[in-house]
């Protein structure tokens, strides 16, 4: 049987940041992270001026879509922190297509 490659199909991983739970999609296995995206939204909050104060309390939603970046179909906002962590927020650029977010520089 062909296991399914689907958001549903890939599970949900449970990250405990500083006593808040935040959930992400995992990738299939054999996925490779997508490291370009993520580089490019490292990118992204240095030339917003905001990578400094991001790493240290973390991104809220409010800036995330100032910046374009949506929520991808099927994200419940309830179980996203706000701020966002950057750990959680980088996790989230490696994953591709299975991410949270839509980022648009990716």
């Amino acid at each position: 049987m062909k296991r399914s490659t689907t958001r549903a199909g890939l599970g949900v991983i449970g990250m405990v940041l500083s006593g808040v739970v935040a959930v992400t999609t995992a990738p299939p296995a054999s996925a490779s992270p997508d490291t370009a995206c993520m580089r490019a939204g490292i990118a992204t909050l240095k030339g917003a001026g905001a990578f400094s104060a991001v790493a240290k309390d973390g991104l809220p939603i409010s800036t995330a879509v100032a910046l374009k970046v949506a929520p991808r179909a099927g994200t419940d906002l309830a179980t996203v922190p706000d701020p966002v962590p950057l750990s959680v927020l980088l996790a989230d650029h490696r994953a591709g297509a299975n991410s949270l977010f839509v980022y648009p520089w990716c």
